[in-house]
Parts: C-alpha cells; structure tokens; sequence
C-alpha cells in the first residue's frame, strides 16, 4: 500500500476487514508484527518518534472522539492538536501565535460557538467538527479520517463533505476510511477495497465502484448510483 503526496485515496470494505487497523498502523496507533518482509515507510522514513510522526497528521475518528468525550472545553481540544494530546495538561503551554491559530482554525470550520462548550456535551456533529479543527490546527500533510461520518445526521454529512472539499483545495493528502461511499468527493478518485485483512482491488472509481466487485466482497446483492460525482450505494 502506497500513497503519494497531494494524492487521495479512499479505503471501503465491510466492518471488521481491517480498514481502522490500516489507518493505526499509518499513524503509529498500533505496530505491525515483525518479520524481514515487513517494511512500513512513512514520509521517507522507516523510523519514527511517535509524536514527530503525529506533526505530519491529522487523525479524525470514531475512536478518538470517544477518548475525546471528556470535560474538556472545544478550544482546548482544538489547541491539544499541537502537543498529540487529548485536551491541556499542567506541563501545556500555548504561544501567543497557536492560540491565535487555534481562533483561525475554529473559525474556518465553523466551530468557534462551540470553544467553551465541554465535549461530552456537544452532539456528535459538534464533536466531529471540533476533531477536524484540531486535526488541522499544527498544518499537517495527511489528513487520516476513519469512519468519520458515523452518527452524524444529513446538514453534518453535508457540512462534513464541504470540509473535505476544503482540505482538497489546501493540498492536503487524504487517507479516508469508510464504507459509506456517499462520503467520497470527487476529488477523491482511487480507491481501495479490502476483504479479509488484505487489500482485493486498488484502482479508479470508474475501475473499482462496480456492482459485481462489491457484490462479491460485501457478499450480498449491491446497487450503486452516481450523481455529479457522488457514489451512492444499497443493497
């Protein structure tokens, strides 16, 4: 598995193939087993101090919104996407020019009302957009989003595919995990389909969103629609 700069890629497959696994081992969540075979390069690098790694990422998802469902205040989540932290501990100590980042950030995605709302009581949608403005807070290179739209309702899915245009235009890298196609933009135009722990089909949108492949690897009968570059899908 391969990713070049400024390129976007999005990784489907059924719940429990392996697409969260992917995204922890791209970000040093979790390691691979050794073996001589085994080689994980990142931004050029085989080795990596965790949180110089996390400087080049920004990580949306499920998990770590549930880490993040604390009593800490919007703002201080945001700016804790400077330290790879979760939220400002006592040895935190925020320059002048990343709380003014931290405003700018929140601003952008529209999250500014929430900065002294505690996260364990904002909706799903207000958390998300909180994760994304502390994914993006230190500028990183590869934005990492797994299942990022889970529980969300339709103005936050909407709200949420408005950002990922954003992050296109910024130049950012996108690795999104999902099995909801609908999350896909246009701008993202590979795709790879994982089954079983390993990767069954790597190639364009026109080459891989089939009927029959999906079919095949969700095991039951798929329909798929496209509108204006949008992919939808049922069964």
């Amino acid at each position: 598995f391969q990713v070049r700069r400024n390129e976007h890629v999005a990784i489907i497959g059924p719940n429990g193939v392996g697409k969260s696994t992917l995204v922890q081992l791209l970000s040093e969540e979790i390691h691979p087993l050794y073996s001589p075979q085994t080689k994980r390069i990142l931004f050029g690098k085989a080795k990596w101090e965790v949180l110089s790694l996390r400087a080049h990422l920004g990580i949306v998802s499920q998990s770590l919104q549930y880490l993040c469902n604390s009593s800490y205040k919007g703002w201080e989540i945001v700016v804790s996407g400077f330290f790879s932290s979760i939220g400002l501990d006592f040895h935190h100590h925020c320059t002048e020019q990343q709380m003014q980042k931290m405003e700018e950030v929140m601003h952008r995605y529209d999250a500014w009302h929430l900065r002294d709302k505690q996260m364990n009581r904002m909706s799903s949608g207000e958390a998300r957009r909180i994760l994304l403005a502390r994914a993006n807070v230190h500028d990183p290179q590869v934005m990492l989003l797994d299942e990022a739209v889970s529980n969300l309702d339709f103005p936050s899915r909407s709200q949420y595919r408005s950002t990922l245009e954003q992050l296109d235009r910024e130049g950012k890298t996108i690795i999104l995990a999902t099995h909801e196609l609908s999350e896909i933009i246009p701008a993202i135009n590979r795709i790879v389909v994982m089954q079983h722990g390993k990767i069954v089909a790597d190639g364009s949108k026109q080459e891989v969103l089939n009927e029959r492949l999906l079919s095949e690897v969700y095991q039951t009968k798929v329909f798929i629609d496209e509108r204006e570059g949008l992919y939808s899908a049922w069964c």
